[in-house]
């Protein structure tokens, strides 16, 4: 009898829920696959949201994973400069089979040394950080580099969790799951990116995450000083 799929995701205080949760539906989808939710222990993790976040194994008893995810949100400026995470990190991808990531789960994978010299996708507010970690920042909803696959900001994660189980399992597989989601986006507006949106909202959405930007790249350029 073949092994499970295990997929297993990072849930941390100040996790976007939907870098989470629209990936972990779509792989929850997959039949016999074995999902987990890990974090340093099992207690609650509060979100950036209302959602409140319960994890299923801890770095100490998660098994090996064939896929490491980790998920973006404004929690990840701690983690990058976190050991106890990065040593987990380091320690699942030696033997995963994908090292992934959604949103700027990606700057954490970075501050690992898991993406140097890899081509990376990130939320489009921090693709300039990521250079710093020896990656090349990529403008697209999912990027594909060897046995890396990364996500783009937030909803990009169901795209990205689709094409994985294109790979993993095969296009029907994702097809199926993408029909049961009812996933067939048609959004009220197009502004879903800094190219599209007005400019007056892109200059609103650029003033009100200038400190988060900076206080981002203030921690990615300490963690990036031990990498490279």
């Amino acid at each position: 009898m073949s092994s499970p799929l295990r997929i297993g995701c990072l849930v941390f205080p100040r996790v976007t829920q939907l870098d989470l949760t629209g990936p972990v539906q779509v792989f929850s989808s997959v039949p016999g696959a074995e999902v987990h939710l890990i974090w340093k222990r099992i207690e609650p993790v509060p979100s950036d949201s209302v959602v409140t976040l319960t994890p299923t194994t801890t770095f100490a008893d998660c098994p090996q994973l064939d896929v490491i995810c980790v998920p973006g949100g404004f929690g990840t400026d701690a983690l990058v400069n976190d050991e106890e995470v990065l040593d987990f990190l380091r320690r699942q991808a030696e033997g995963a089979k994908y090292v992934t990531s959604v949103c700027t789960g990606s700057l954490v994978l970075g501050a690992a040394g898991l993406l140097k010299g890899y081509r990376a996708a990130t939320h489009w507010t921090a693709m300039e950080v990521l250079a710093l970690f020896g990656a090349t920042p990529t403008r697209t909803r999912v990027c594909i580099d060897r046995n890396r696959i990364t996500g783009g900001g937030v909803t990009a994660g169901i795209d990205f969790a689709l094409t994985l189980v294109s790979i993993l399992v095969d296009r029907t597989m994702a097809e199926a799951i993408q029909l049961r989601l009812e996933y067939n986006p048609a959004p009220p507006f197009n502004a879903g990116s800094p190219e599209t949106a007005p400019t007056e909202v892109l200059a609103l959405m650029k003033e009100r995450i200038a400190p988060a930007q900076a206080r981002r790249i203030e921690a990615a350029k300490r963690a990036a000083a031990r990498v490279m």
